[in-house]
């Protein structure tokens, strides 16, 4: 009888989530189909996982040929951002394939003069060489925006090019630059200008967007009425943090496209949308969401399709079974001890036991996705390992209070485990305050160890009810167990040693997985970069292991005083990157309601709340643990 009143309920609870999971997962109606299923024009960048033009690391002539092949069937025009760095045949192989190119050649600062000079030369080589596929060329893309160059500087490689091909010329950059540069807009033969709402200094909703495009391309058109323009960038990523308002998403991707679609047959606007491919290497230099903004992944898939109804997540199914699987397991571990609870705690643990699975199948399945070399999938192996572990013994300290047999010094291990994932959380939001605008909020890597206290706390408040207190609750969590002294310094000693080693290894492996010799011919320089790279975008163990190190000498307090400080950082941080953008302070001209409509931006999104409460859910037990019968461990 024990033993069926047991698997009704995992029965029920797997049920449960089984059908909140197919709801929150059906198909989605993402606007009107692309007619014939192929858009105007797209981005064309080739790189894969491992190539970039960073680390002058490019696709081989195949690998190019399977791209546009494949990408025939999705568009007539592929824009491209340079002619050398391996991209010299694109023109030849995109005749192959019926395919229209919008030729561009990449200009950098002064300082990579020689350089410029060879992509003009190859530029005109080859609009002379394919008439026929190259229709348009670009000079330049956004090096006004990033003050690379001068306007005067730029207008003499426009000039150069307009003397030397028979196809129209242009500059490409966002679109307010057109209107701060008219010199710029007097020379080319038509405006090729930005147009991307995500990362507009006041950050849109999905559905403000096809007003706003059309908003900008309108000012473009009044300002000069006489010359075409071509909307060379729009588009919208599929993954990563929110700004604002601006909700990345699988769904919102193709809402974006097909009312940019919708918009432009209906106006006759010309366009490219950013991207055909997710391109990884971008991570280095805007995060997760910079490196998805593609129709295809990086590995080739197709992120959503251009006709019929999208689903955000595809893989539900499977991440439900292994979440199940999971919980299985547990239950199967603890039966013996599981079917002597009564009938609400019982199905109280099964429940917790559910909630932490998929939880923690949707971290393993997010960090996986989103890490985009060796050492960041061995950082997302390192996060799943400790939440699991974490999480393991979460449940079986639960199982112990609900079966009232909690032991006072037992807990020692989830104490330290919540430390390490302090140390995460404060490695993170040190960086999301001082430079946030492109790292995605690091809640799913500490939402086993937050759910995980929250869950514990209410599942205590169950069983002993007004009589415990809070911090009698983390005190039955962590235990009053702790390491002796000796093995403390010990294990501080271990963690800065293995810390400081991590962050050189991977320095080391970052530049020698590969052309950073090439790429940085001087050593510092080459040292530096790969440092930048290791110490901003991966998941750097290293740091949170000197972090650990430091929380396991001082007192649980100054972390709880850390994370909340954390959590004010974050907040002024935040509305700041709002505040210093130009067409921000245009827009609000007066100190005080600019001040406050980024406020504003900042507190209503929720990706941000969520990873705030994340930090002061953490703060809390450290703030209340009650360290007054330590024992040597």
């Amino acid at each position: 009888m024990k033993i069926s009143r047991l698997i009704l309920f995992f029965l029920l609870v797997i049920s449960v989530n089984g059908l909140l999971s197919w709801l929150s997962n059906l198909p989605q109606d993402a606007g009107p189909d692309v007619p014939d299923g192929k858009i105007s024009s797209v981005s064309f960048a080739p790189f894969r996982e491992g190539q970039s033009p960073l680390t002058e690391v490019f696709p081989t002539s195949q690998e190019i040929d399977e791209d546009l092949r494949l990408l025939s069937t999705e568009t007539h025009t592929i824009r491209t951002y340079a002619s050398t760095r391996g991209l010299t045949d694109v023109a030849a192989m995109a005749q192959k394939y019926g395919l229209n190119v919008i030729q561009g050649a990449w200009i950098g600062g002064m300082t990579m003069a020689e350089e410029n000079q060879a992509e003009i030369d190859q530029l005109i080589k080859v609009a002379n060489q394919y008439p026929d596929v190259i229709k348009r060329v670009i000079v330049g893309n956004e090096v006004l925006l990033r003050g690379e160059l001068k306007p005067e500087q730029l207008l003499q490689y426009i000039r150069q090019v307009k003397k030397a091909v028979k196809q129209p010329v242009s500059y490409a950059d966002v679109w307010s630059f057109y209107m701060r540069y008219p010199e710029i807009a007097k020379e080319v033969d038509f405006f090729t200008v930005h147009i991307l709402p995500y990362w507009e200094d006041e950050p849109l909703t999905i559905e403000e967007t096809a007003a706003h495009i059309e908003k900008n391309y309108r000012k473009i058109r009044e300002a000069y009425p006489d010359k075409p323009i071509l909307i060379g960038e729009s588009g919208w990523p599929s993954a990563g943090r929110q700004r604002g308002w601006a909700v990345p998403s699988v769904v919102n991707e193709a809402k974006f496209i097909r009312s940019l679609v919708q918009l432009a047959n209906k106006n006759g606007f010309d366009y490219n949308v950013v991207e055909a491919f997710n391109q990884p290497w971008k991570s280095q230099l805007e995060g997760v969401v910079g490196a998805n903004w593609g129709l295809y992944s990086a590995d080739r898939k197709l992120v959503f399709p251009l006709t019929g109804n999208v689903t955000e997540n595809p893989l539900w199914l499977k991440q439900l079974l292994y979440a199940g699987l999971i919980t299985l397991l547990v239950v199967g571990w603890q039966s013996k001890a599981l079917v002597e609870l009564g009938t609400l705690r019982l199905l109280g643990f099964i429940g917790f036991t559910q909630l932490l699975s998929v939880l923690l199948i949707n971290q393993i399945a997010g960090n996986w996705y989103t890490s985009y070399s060796l050492i960041e999938r061995l950082h997302a192996l390192c996060i799943a390992g400790l939440s699991l572990l974490l999480g393991a013994l979460i449940l079986r300290r639960t199982l112990d209070g609900l079966s009232d047999k909690i032991r006072e010094k037992s807990g020692v291990w989830i104490r330290y485990l919540v430390l390490a994932f302090v140390a995460i959380a404060l490695y993170k939001s040190q960086a999301l305050a001082l430079n946030g605008r492109y790292l995605s909020f690091p809640s799913p890597q500490t939402i086993i160890p937050v759910i995980g206290i929250v869950g514990f706390m209410l599942m205590s408040y169950f069983t002993k009810g007004k009589n415990l207190t809070f911090a009698q609750a983390i005190n039955d969590l962590f235990g009053t167990q702790t390491l002796s002294m000796k093995w403390a310094k010990i294990t501080g000693l271990v963690l800065v040693v293995t810390g400081l080693s991590l962050i050189i290894i991977e320095t080391a492996f970052v530049m020698q997985n590969s052309n950073y010799e090439q790429a940085y011919p001087i050593v510092t320089e080459r040292i530096y970069a790969a440092l930048m790279v290791t110490i901003n975008y991966s998941q750097l163990f290293g740091w949170t292991m000197l972090i650990t190190a430091v929380l396991f000498k001082t007192p649980l307090r100054t972390g709880a005083y850390a994370l909340v400080f954390m959590v004010l950082a974050i907040i002024v941080g935040e509305t700041c990157t709002f505040l210093m953008g130009h067409d921000f302070i245009e827009s609000y001209p007066n100190v005080g309601e600019r001040i406050w409509i980024a406020f504003v931006y900042t507190i209503t999104n929720p990706q941000l709340l969520l990873w705030l409460a994340s930090l002061l859910i953490l703060a809390l037990p450290l703030w209340q643990y009650r360290d007054n019968k330590i024992s040597g461990a």
